[in-house]
Parts: structure tokens; sequence; C-alpha cells
């Protein structure tokens, strides 16, 4: 394992990091043949294959399940008791309207597609069917992988130097938010984690994050270790595929696209900072990690995991999300904006979403608890038809009104961005049994 220490910053991502965080590289084979090298599949496929597209799709994960009817389906003819306190705003599309925490998203509704009308949670916390699209509950041998995993399996990385599936989702102390699960697709098909747990790591030559801005030290660093590996015979002793892989893992380019530091200042502070404390039992509010998303699609990376604060509000909802939703409000529109600047909107692919929505009822304890009968879901870019809504909800947002929207379709509509027939392509599960990607849904023909 190939790894560069965190360093003693006390600030937020990648330049600032909080000291026992590091960025983790990746496995090596034959660094004692008992490890497996993760990307030599995936470098023979797409030898075969003979091509590479840019598509790519970033997912934003907002653990406890968000309140949609105080953020994008506000009901402000409904009793008191269930509108709650905030009131909806016009967005730059007319006839749609957001709630007041989210003008900066308001303002570029166009570039847009809401969906009110999410069915089938299963009401647990869980990041499992956000991030497969299945439920946990009726599972093969192996489990579900991850949409990011299933990617890795079929397209492998747009660059030569870049992993194709990155989690930068912190660990987070309730287990089920943690994502970064291959399912039966296995360890080849693992994200590369940032954050992820440090045991059996090879540190590269005591580098630390605090010294990524030093080109000339990161990549002295690495070429010493390309240098002790080939002086080892371990180079010498792999196949071409693995030379590849290994190639991959000790490249500086994914180190390069973690440290926003490099990015001007200005466009820095128009994502923001946030804080690196963890909210509740779910994530920090990391915002660097949007600019960080942005810079890993762009240097080739197929898949970015994100997981943004804690939104599990049982009591003290209106305050809670007077702290989080404005902070996601910049980062989210931040993100969607640079994608369009910089000629990426149609190649990239963004959505935004938690496990399950929250009640209309407004509790004793001023909270909304668990309402897996609808949920909402946020998405730009990736060639999609924005400046839309897409289904309803009654007058108190408690059941869909028209046009119910299952999390498999979802997760078509955004294998169709990467250039994926859901209906037409399969992966194998341990058995041997060929397992289509979203049983048989299709992608939202609204989007696409």
């Amino acid at each position: 394992m190939l790894s560069i220490q965190g360093g003693r910053a006390s600030g937020g991502f990648c330049d600032r990091l909080a000291r026992r965080q590091f960025l983790r590289i990746g496995t090596l084979a034959g660094l004692g043949g008992a490890a497996e090298v993760s990307l030599v599949d995936l470098a023979r496929a797409e030898a075969v294959s003979g091509t590479r597209s840019h598509k790519a799709v970033i997912m934003i994960y907002l653990p406890g399940g968000p309140p949609h009817q105080d953020l994008v389906d506000l009901k402000p003819d409904a009793p008191a008791e269930v509108r709650g306190e905030f009131r909806p705003i016009p967005t730059n599309v007319p006839g749609i309207e957001f709630g007041e925490l989210l003008p900066r998203l308001a303002g570029m509704a166009d570039k847009l597609a809401v969906i009110r009308s999410i069915v089938g949670a299963t009401g647990d916390h869980y990041s499992f069917q956000c991030l497969t699209g299945r439920s946990h509950q009726r599972q093969p041998a192996g489990g579900w992988p991850e949409f990011g995993s299933v990617v890795a399996r079929l397209h492998g990385s747009a660059q030569p130097a870049a992993p194709p599936y990155v989690g930068l989702s912190p660990r987070m102390q309730h287990t089920p938010y943690n994502s970064g699960k291959p399912g039966f697709l296995g360890p080849s098909c693992t994200p590369f984690q940032p954050n992820g747990d440090a045991r059996g790591d090879l540190v590269l030559q005591g580098m630390s994050l605090d010294r990524l801005s030093d080109r000339v030290a990161l990549t002295g660093a690495l070429d010493s270790f390309n240098r002790a590996a080939d002086r080892s015979g371990m180079m010498a002793g792999m196949d071409t595929f693995r030379q590849q892989a290994f190639g991959v893992l000790t490249s500086s380019r994914l180190a390069e696209a973690l440290d926003v530091s490099r990015e001007p200042q200005a466009v820095r502070d128009r994502y923001g900072f946030g804080t690196e404390k963890h909210q509740g039992d779910g994530a920090p509010r990391l915002m660097q990690q949007f600019l960080a998303a942005r810079r890993l699609v762009e240097a080739g990376v197929r898949c970015v995991t994100v997981s943004y604060s804690f939104w599990d509000y049982h009591g003290n909802n209106f305050n809670a999300c007077r702290e989080n939703a404005p902070q996601l409000d910049q980062g989210v529109s931040a993100l969607v904006e640079d994608l369009h600047q910089r000629g990426l909107a149609d190649d990239v692919a963004v959505i935004v979403w938690g496990e399950f929505g929250r009640t209309p009822k407004i509790n004793k304890d001023a909270g909304r608890d668990h309402w897996p009968q609808v949920t909402c879901a946020l998405l730009a870019g990736g060639g999609l038809r924005t400046g839309q809504v897409i289904g309803s909800t009654d007058r108190q947002a408690a059941e869909v009104r028209d046009r119910p929207v299952r999390f498999e379709e979802v997760h078509a509509t955004l294998y169709h961005c990467l250039g994926i027939d859901p209906l037409a392509t399969t992966v194998n599960d341990l058995t041997g049994r060929p397992q289509y990607l979203t049983d048989h849904y299709a992608p939202l023909p609204e989007l696409v």
C-alpha cells in the first residue's frame, strides 16, 4: 500500500487535512505476493477495448436523509405543523421554486433537474441504496456493488495515471453511512479512499500532505520509490499490465488532483471551507471536497463519491437546516458553475441525495422523523435535460402525486450518462450469474 501521510494542519480538506488523514494510493502486487493489484484487470480491459471516454459522475450523499419539504419541495399552503419555518423563493426558471436557504442553486435552476418523487426507500440509515441503487435487504452472495465499482469494472479510468473510482467520503461514526464496498465484484473494484484505514500502508519517503505543494520533492520521492522497485527486480517480474497498474499507483497525478491548494484563491473561496468537525454521527462540512471532486474527474477519475454533513434532524430541524443548507448551496452551486465554465457540463453528471425524506408533520421537538414514502434528488450536468422538475407530491409532501421514480431509474440514468446501456449490460456475480445493472429499469426519458 502506498500512501502520503497527513500533516499537522488544522483546517479543512486536502491542504487543510487533519493529522490522522492521509492520501491512500492503492494496493500493489509483488510487494510480498499477498496483495492484489487493483488496476491490472482494468488495464487489460482497456487494452482490449482500445478506447477511453471522459465521462464521469460525482455522487454527493447527504447522510441521514435531508428534509425535502424544507429544501426543494416546500408546501407554503400546508398547515403550520407541516410547512415549517421556511418560505419558497423563485428560481431562474419560471414556475419552479426552491427553499429560501438555497438562493445560489435557485439562481441556476436552469442548469439543474429536481426529482421530487423518489420512492422505494427502505427507511434505514444507510448509504447503500444511494450508492448501489439497490436495497440492502435482498442481496446476492458478496453483496451488490456500488455504482463506482461497476463503472471501474466496465470502463476503467479515463486517463492512464488515474484510478477509475475515488471515494472522498470520510469514515463516519454510523457505520452504514460509510461507502467503498465493491460487493461481488471484489477488491479490484474498491475505490481509492483518501481518508481510509492506515493499516498496512507503505509511507512514501516520509512525504506528507504538508509538502504536496512542493512538486519537486513529491516527484523525487515517487521516482525514488520506482527506482527502488526496479532495483529489487519487481518491475522486471511484472507483465505489461502489472507494470501499467504499478505506474498508475505511483504516479503523482492523483496526489496533484487532490491538492486543491493549486487552485487560485478566488476559486477556493468560491467553494468555501466549512469545518472538518463531524456533524452528529455523519460527515463533516468539508466544502473543498467539492472542488477536489472536480479536479479528480478532470484528472481522469470516472466516479467520485462525497458525503456532506448530517441530516437526521429528529429535533431542532430548522436551526440545523440554517447551519447546513447554506453551505451545501454554496458548495454544490460552485461545483455546477465550475463544470459549466470549464466545458465539463456535458461530460460530468452530478447527483445530490440522501437515503429517504422526512415526516411531513413536525414533532414535539421541532424535528422531522424518518419518511421513506418519498424523497428527492438534485441532478446537474451529464448532458441531461435540466431546468425542470420531475414528479410531485401531495399538499403535505407526504405521498407521491404523480410520476413516482425509483432509485434504480436514477442509477440507470447515471449509467446512461457514462455511455453504458443499463438494459443490455451485465456483470457476473460470485456464482458466474450475469446481473443486470438496474434490474431492467430504464433511464428517465425526461432527462435523456
